[in-house]
């Protein structure tokens, strides 16, 4: 008894909480090996394992949300991939270089944007927002989208007050003074109310998540894992490009 207690135990010790409100952990689980069917005197010689085929019968409702008041998009020309994202999740951390990865594939209808999300009562989130849009009204968005990612995962800075803020832009090239013009300029003031906006249209649970379109949200939650967020959204590209 003493021993399955302690089995239940490890059990639970296993599942994490993420970055949000309802996603798991969206670490893709390890594939399982295949059993040898080779005899002792004669051992088959090893191959490689068979890559697992992507599923393509993905259903709304169960790997991606259909949303009920479709969002507009900033370029109705082009397939707009928008990732709803907080620098200080450790999930949004992992995701990012797959996400840069999956980037450099896209084709020329399909355009990648970001939204910061901001749902905390404190309005650090908020704060965490303007870092986003400041840098990019400065020319900076690059360098600082990765320094500040950085600094809140693997530097364990919080990033709380505005002052850590203007010293991580400081660490980077750019003046107090920049920082401070750009951080509460009216460019910057109204991208975040526009942010904030379209997150609650997106009825965004968590981060990171991905809305295709303005239409479709997924979540890791719903996929199961990072990559398969973006295999759903490849066919949700794919069925929008086809109904086009």
């Amino acid at each position: 008894m003493q021993h399955l207690s302690k089995l239940i135990l490890g059990l639970l010790i296993v599942v994490t909480l993420g970055c949000e409100a309802e996603q798991g952990n969206t670490q893709t689980p390890p594939a399982s090996t295949p059993a040898s069917t080779a005899s002792e005197s004669q051992p088959a010689p090893k191959s490689p394992p068979l890559p697992t085929p992507v599923a393509t019968n993905f259903v709304a409702g169960t790997h991606y949300e259909v949303l009920p008041q479709p969002v507009p998009t900033s370029d109705p020309s082009r397939i707009e991939v928008t990732e709803v994202f907080w620098y200080g999740c450790g999930h949004c951390f992992d995701f990012e270089p797959i996400l840069e990865q999956w980037a450099e594939t896209i084709p020329e209808d399909v355009v990648l944007v970001r939204n910061p999300a901001m749902w905390d009562q404190q309005g650090i989130m908020e704060r965490h927002a303007r870092i986003y849009y400041a840098a990019r009204a400065l020319g900076v968005l690059d360098k600082m989208h990765k320094a500040t990612f950085e600094a809140m995962n693997l530097h364990k800075n919080p990033l709380e007050t505005e002052k850590d803020i203007a010293k991580l832009f400081e660490e980077n090239g750019i003046s107090n003074e920049e920082f401070t013009q750009a951080f509460h300029s009216f460019g910057v003031n109204s991208a975040v109310r526009q942010a904030e906006a379209r997150q609650r249209g997106y009825r965004t649970q968590g981060t990171p998540e991905i809305v295709v379109d303005g239409t479709y949200r997924v979540s890791g939650r719903m996929t199961g894992s990072h990559q398969g967020m973006l295999d759903v959204t490849d066919f949700l590209i794919n069925k929008i490009r086809s109904e086009k």
